[in-house]
């Protein structure tokens, strides 16, 4: 059996969970998330946990049994306590600014960049070079983080552009000084 799959997902007080089907909703105080679950893989609710199993022992069902229970826990998470990524801006001159509910950014190129955040993603500027983006569905957090980090990765020589927060860089040397180096 699944080590991960046969952990039962307990449901805190708040969070309402309505199974039809294979169609699973998760309703709590950050939001509502829905999802179409594998029809191999079934879930019970009892004493409030989520209990799933499944339809035979292939290798490929004990993979999608972990993959269900975990999508599932990351939607009772994200109601309750909800997702966050932060992104860093570095160099100088690059900046982020909110206006309204769009972000705009100021990151070397001609022209500003303004970003405008997806429905139930919300993206915060902290001080002019952090950029935080939150919401309840851990896969819209971490596509919106990815595409604002893709407006312009971090060099590989300086480490200036956008990076995650907790993003460890490794910066290539600069050109080798006139020592040793002999042109022909």
């Amino acid at each position: 059996m699944s080590r991960i799959g046969k952990q039962p997902v307990s449901v805190p007080e708040g969070v309402k969970v309505t199974i039809q089907g294979h169609d699973i909703t998760v309703v709590g105080p950050k939001g509502t998330l829905k999802e179409k679950l594998h029809p191999a893989i079934s879930i019970k609710q009892a004493d409030g946990k989520l209990v799933f199993s499944r339809s035979g022992e292939e290798k490929s069902l004990k993979a999608l049994h972990g993959l269900v229970r975990t999508l599932v826990a990351n939607m009772v998470r994200g109601v309750t306590q909800g997702f966050q990524k932060g992104l860093l801006i570095t160099g100088i001159g690059n900046r982020a600014a909110k206006q309204g509910g769009k972000v705009v950014i100021s990151i070397g190129f001609s022209h500003p960049v303004t970003v405008e955040p997806t429905q139930g993603v919300e993206i915060d500027v902290e001080g002019t070079n952090k950029l935080v983006v939150r919401g309840a569905d851990k896969q819209k957090v971490g596509q919106v983080a990815a595409n604002l980090r893709n407006i312009r990765p971090p060099d590989s020589y300086k480490g200036k552009g956008i990076r995650y927060e907790f993003e460890v860089l490794k910066l290539k040397p600069g050109k080798a000084s006139g020592k040793g180096a002999t042109t022909k």
